[in-house]
């Protein structure tokens, strides 16, 4: 183990029915063991070899991912797509003898009582009339995400893919700019008859999943697949409305004084990007000169970091460069066996690039540090609404580090991103609703629901404004967040974290140490309580209360409207 690199890690197709026998073995130990000792030594032998089935599956994702061209690992993400789906019966019949245990109290008593709300919600999740919807659900997201990974858009004379174009938003060329848009745009309308087709699809096969769960459609499914259990719609709705009060107006300000720091007056989605007339910050060096600097951060910022840094880079751990087929995403997975976390994204040379070193190493450094804390791989993983605090915490702590990475600019870096940082959560509340909308209205036509992303932009995004009648004005814009296809429901939790970062920003200014040890306690406890007992945990508020927004985004809000830049 200490010797791997993830390069040369062997992949052999994993024994499914191997795996679903043992499991039907370790259902029957438990169902009749005389002692708490035999059914424990039970749980942790399925514990051990479910490690060594993720870790074989991550590899598969992870390099189907980096290169969505290749024959071979396609077709096996392909079969275990259609394959895991099949197994999920061996697995909850496990959990089904672990919940009836007569020694679950012992259970709980060890490894506490968020282990059988993870069972209990698995159960709730899954019925078997829902195998081939899932084997459904998985081939057009695997078809959305090739569209994306194999873009090819002609621009400045070259053939360039999402994130390649997406570097010109920010160039000094107005007309630039408007043309790097309109060639993004058009990748979009071009495709969107397929896209309209795998949405309108996916939304009837997600909704079928509900109602063979007995709901009325997908959304009560899509919380608990985000494990979602000690809050709903209601509390979700008021936080969107909390956004719409208080973020909208302060959006609207910040986006009306880089208009006159451009000097323009028809302010467009085309100069958003462009934070500073006389240009923004770029990275001071190349991919590698970034990750150089990212290490000799984190040993910087703590001993803990330090020794992550290491392990990430000694094992191969990162795959960050931006490469032809490569998927247009970023993410963090893990390798269980290996505790080993995983990041993937694709460097395009712009303050995204920091972003990635903070943000996706920020999730990162939480799962190396719950692997090392927590006894079981169950605890492994947070809940997604708590796993972006770490993401974005981190984003946080790096920025007295920015001069590192950025120079003279750094102070351009911070302002520009902390403005991102606050001016995106509207967009995130607007792609969560986009979701409701379309989930509890099936038979919306796709026109009507791209009509209704428009009216979602006017009311959370009213600064907005598009060439007039192209793709985007009419709607069109939506189509660009891969979260609506591939990760329903999760949007919302880049903005609730929102606050959670803010309000450790604020902790940070205040008391560095105390601040420190709180984001400590957050990232060991991984998934081991629920989303409001772990927000407690760490000493961070409840993003639901009125008020909290308010509260959270003071610093921030302060910081950016004294700013040099605002004059």
């Amino acid at each position: 183990m200490e010797d791997f690199k993830f390069s040369t890690l062997a992949y052999t197709r994993p024994d499914c029915e191997g795996f679903a026998a043992f499991a039907a073995e370790i259902k029957e130990r438990i169902e009749h063991a005389g002692s708490y000792g035999e059914a424990r030594e039970a749980m942790l032998e399925y514990d051990e070899r479910g490690k060594d089935f993720s870790t074989t599956c991550t590899i598969v994702h992870v390099r189907h991912t980096l290169d969505t061209t290749d024959e071979f690992y396609e077709k096996e993400n392909e079969y275990l797509d259609n394959t895991f789906p099949t197994l999920m019966p061996s697995f909850l019949a496990v959990n089904e003898a672990m919940m009836n245990s007569p020694f679950r109290a012992d259970f709980e008593k060890e490894y506490g009582k968020q282990l059988f709300v993870k069972m209990d919600l698995s159960k709730k999740k899954f019925c078997e009339a829902n195998i081939p919807l899932m084997q459904q659900e998985a081939k057009l997201c695997n078809e959305y995400q090739k569209i994306m990974a194999t873009a090819k858009i002609p621009f400045d004379g070259k053939e360039l893919n999402l994130y390649g174009v997406q570097k010109y938003f920010e160039h000094e060329d107005r007309e630039v700019r408007k043309g790097a848009v309109r060639a993004y745009a058009e990748f979009y309308h071009k495709n969107e008859p397929r896209l309209e087709e795998i949405w309108d699809e996916l939304i009837k096969i997600r909704n079928e999943m509900g109602r063979n769960l007995g709901y009325e459609n997908y959304i009560p499914v899509g919380y608990m697949e985000q494990s979602r259990t000690d809050y709903g719609q209601k509390e979700v709705e008021s936080f969107r409305e909390q956004v719409q009060t208080v973020l909208v107006p302060l959006c609207q300000k910040l986006y009306e004084a880089q208009a006159k720091r451009l000097g323009v007056t028809d302010f467009s989605f085309y100069d958003e990007k462009r934070i500073f007339p006389d240009g923004n910050a770029v990275p001071a060096g190349d991919d590698d000169f970034m990750v150089n600097e990212a290490a000799k951060m984190y040993h910087e910022m703590s001993p803990e970091t330090g020794e992550f840094i290491d392990f990430m880079i000694q094992h191969e751990l990162m795959d960050l460069k931006n490469k032809p087929g490569k998927a247009s995403t970023g993410y963090m997975t893990d390798l269980q066996r290996y505790k080993a976390p995983y990041v993937f994204s694709c460097f395009n040379h712009t303050i995204f690039d920091m972003q990635v070193l903070t943000h996706e190493l920020g999730h990162a450094f939480a799962g190396y540090m719950a692997m090392r804390s927590q006894p079981i791989s169950d605890y492994y993983s947070e809940s997604t609404d708590i796993a972006e605090i770490h993401s974005m915490s981190m984003e946080q702590f790096a920025y007295p580090y920015a001069e590192r990475f950025f120079g003279e600019q750094a102070d351009k870096f911070r302002f520009a991103h902390l403005q991102e940082a606050v001016t995106f959560v509207p967009f995130g509340v607007a792609v969560d609703e986009f979701q409701h909308i379309c989930y509890a209205n099936p038979d919306l036509t796709p026109k009507e629901r791209t009509l209704e992303w428009k009216k979602l932009e006017e009311k959370y995004m009213p600064w907005r404004a598009y060439e007039p009648d192209d793709f985007f004005d009419r709607g069109g814009y939506w189509y660009h967040k891969l979260h609506i296809y591939l990760y329903p429901m999760y949007y919302i939790n880049y903005t609730l974290t929102t606050m959670g970062a803010m309000e450790f920003k604020k902790k940070e200014r205040e008391d560095h140490d105390s601040a420190w040890a709180d984001y400590l306690n957050l990232c060991k406890c991984g998934g081991s309580m629920s989303y409001l007992e772990t927000l407690k945990y760490a000493n961070i508020s409840n993003p639901f209360e009125p008020g909290s927004v308010e509260r959270a985004i003071k610093v921030a809000r302060d910081e950016l409207l004294g700013s040099r830049f605002m004059a």
